[in-house]
């Protein structure tokens, strides 16, 4: 594989400033996507120290095993939420820190086949993991219109769900949406386009379907029930979300769960620099918890 990530990582120095690699650690980047933050955390560490990178994304994993060879690193195809068990596996019983960038990389947009860009006319897919799991363009051919607009109005938090939902339940008797085109269009049809704003009126219904195809919330929530057992005393846990369902749910776990401590009161966002340099990041939240002697 030769083709070289798009993906600028967001929040870089904040990340190492919050989670202080040093010669020696471990250290765990569950969202390995364009590799940016698992190279700086490797070459931080050093060769005493190792990064060990999950993806569920089999294109990122094939590519970072590339871009990433001869520093101290461990690559597994794996969700997130799945961290135990690859640790488990290679017998590392706790770690330094943890990361989760939970945003969808750069790579995976740009990638027209994959159907996360409503700028892309591939097949609407969505699935981080291509091998497994239902495509967008078959859940939602198969979806009541009641559940469709559960789903758009949960997990995009857009408030014309049901006249989306209404809209391709109609279209899907006899011109089912297939493609990441079509979808952004019919619903283009249904939104209109907020004066003042540049955010397409398609972005929340996007979200909101891939959510959906791969159980993110959910990875999320047994994410962050499990891997505080794997953090050693004063070891920290960093996660950035990019929307505000994420936040808060990554919000209260660390107020709640008696393992941890959180370390930012309130969530650390890029800098004006950083955001008009990489748009990506004007959404970006992180926040960072330590674990306790619990």
């Amino acid at each position: 594989m030769n083709d070289a990530t798009v993906h600028i990582p967001v929040l870089f120095d904040e990340v190492l400033e919050q989670l202080r690699p040093a010669a020696g650690g471990v250290f765990v980047d569950g969202t390995l996507g364009g590799g940016g933050h698992t190279r700086a955390l490797a070459e931080r560490v050093g060769d005493a120290g190792r990064v060990i990178s999950v993806d569920l994304d089999a294109v990122a994993v094939e590519r970072a095993s590339e871009t990433l060879a001869g520093l101290p690193v461990s690559v597994a195809n794996a969700s997130y939420a799945d961290i135990p068990e690859v640790l488990d596996e290679i017998g590392v019983a706790a770690v330094d820190g943890v990361l989760l960038d939970l945003g969808l990389s750069s790579d995976q947009l740009a990638d027209p086949n994959r159907g996360f860009s409503y700028m892309a006319d591939g097949d609407l897919d969505m699935r981080f993991d291509a091998d497994n799991g239902e495509p967008a363009w078959k859940m939602i051919a198969r979806m009541s219109e009641e559940h469709l607009a559960d789903v758009i109005y949960h997990y995009g938090e857009e408030r014309f769900s049901r006249r989306i939902a209404r809209k391709i339940v109609e279209q899907r008797r006899t011109d089912p949406v297939k493609t990441a085109a079509q979808l952004a269009e019919l619903v283009r049809s249904c939104v209109p386009r907020s004066r003042g704003h540049n955010i397409d009126p398609a972005t929340r219904t996007f979200q909101a379907l891939r959510i959906a195809v791969n159980g993110e919330l959910d990875a999320l929530q047994s994410a962050l029930r499990r891997l505080p057992n794997y953090l050693k005393p004063g070891g920290r846990l960093a996660i950035i979300s990019f929307h505000s369902l994420e936040d808060r749910i990554v919000k209260e776990a660390f107020r709640t769960d008696d393992r941890l401590n959180a370390v930012t009161r309130k969530p650390i966002i890029a800098s004006e620099e950083e955001s008009s340099r990489n748009p990506r990041a004007r959404s970006a939240k992180l926040r960072v918890a330590e674990r306790t002697s619990v």
